[in-house]
This record gives C-alpha cells, structure tokens and sequence, in this order.
C-alpha cells in the first residue's frame, strides 16, 4: 500500500534526549552512573510519559532518594537542558514532507506538561498535522493500544504509516501491526529512507 502518512518520534529523531549527557556534564559520570544503577530514573519519566502529573511525580520520586533529591529534581528543574537541541535536518524533512501535501504525524512518549515545554522552546511541534502525545493518551509505546489509537484517529492502516523512532522495541510493536518503520540512527539515514520510498527527491531531503 502506498504510504499515506508520515510519523516522527520526538526523542533522538526531533531532538536529542539525552539525561545522561546532561547529568555527566552537571555532576560528573561517576555520580551519575552510581545514580541511575540506584534509581529507576526511566520508569520515573514512564510515569509522566503516561500521564503522571510533571513535578509532582519527580518530586515525589526524589523523596524516597535523600542521597539524590536535589540531582533528580534537576529531570524537572532543568528538563530543557536534557531535551536539546532539535536536529534541525529532520525538521527540514517534516518540512519538505508538508511541502508537497504529505501528512506527518508526531508520536510520541513525552508528559503533557512536559510536551507543552517543548512545543514552546520548538516551535516546529506544532507545524505537523497531528501529534499524539503519550501523556494525553495515558498509554505509551511499545504498548500495542497506543498505535491502535493513532490507526482509529487518523483513519489510516498500518500499512499507510511510515514511522521513524530510535528504539527498535517501539518499532517492532508497529511493524506487527503492519506499519513500515525505519530506526532513525541519524537524520541522513532518515532522508534517504524517504526518498527510496518515492516520497521526496533527493534534493528534497538533502
């Protein structure tokens, strides 16, 4: 079936997400790799990916950590300095796709505050034709209802997506359901996918 529809993850194919980046620069990567073996940092931010209350859960979380409250405040207190920066080629490439009247879609695993955050530091979030956001879907990927979800709404089969994420558990969920997907290592790989699929020219996605 011809792809009808294009979806982008946000995380590391928009803008780079990187926590352990930001805490290796902020508190050095022995404290940080100590922390994330002690705290489940990622199955805290799943909990705001599916719709858990922003601040409230981090600070929550830092709490039950004494030893680590003021580091993992920092995932809410600075949360722009672990979300950047955009990857300005992808988003030359959602661009090119509206050009010429394609519809791309954003799915994602970000909290409802947290995508709010986003869109006013990215601008370009809301350029895309529809965006379903985890937070307010209270699922997340690699979750099967999820992609269901985004099927029932956009009245398109699997088989019309194209979906680029960065983990291949989240795109074998998709690929399941029939959905074409592509694992986005970089934005060149990402362009070349959408012009061996007819869907720019080489010079559009360049």
């Amino acid at each position: 079936m011809t792809i009808q529809a294009v979806v982008f993850d946000i995380g590391n194919v928009l803008i780079e997400w990187k926590p352990e980046r930001y805490y290796d620069a902020t508190i050095g990567e022995d404290r940080r790799r100590a922390m994330f073996a002690e705290v489940d940092l990622h199955g805290m931010n799943d909990v705001v990916d599916r719709g858990g209350p922003f601040k409230e859960t981090i600070y929550d979380w830092a709490t039950k950590y004494p030893d680590w409250e003021a580091e993992i405040r920092m995932w809410h207190d600075q949360w722009l300095e672990l979300a950047t920066p955009a990857i300005p080629h992808s988003v030359k490439l959602m661009r090119a796709l509206r050009n010429k009247g394609i519809p791309t879609f954003i799915l994602s695993n970000i909290g409802i505050r947290t995508w709010d955050i986003a869109c006013q530091a990215y601008p370009f979030l809301t350029e895309f034709d529809h965006a379903y956001v985890s937070g307010h879907m209270k699922t997340a990927k690699p979750d099967a209802t999820i992609y269901e979800m985004v099927e029932q709404h956009s009245a398109l089969p699997g088989s019309g997506l194209l979906f680029a994420d960065d983990r291949q558990d989240n795109l074998d969920t998709a690929a399941a359901r029939g959905w074409n997907t592509h694992l986005f290592e970089h934005p060149q790989g990402w362009a070349a996918r959408l012009v061996s699929e007819g869907l720019l020219t080489q010079e559009e996605a360049a």
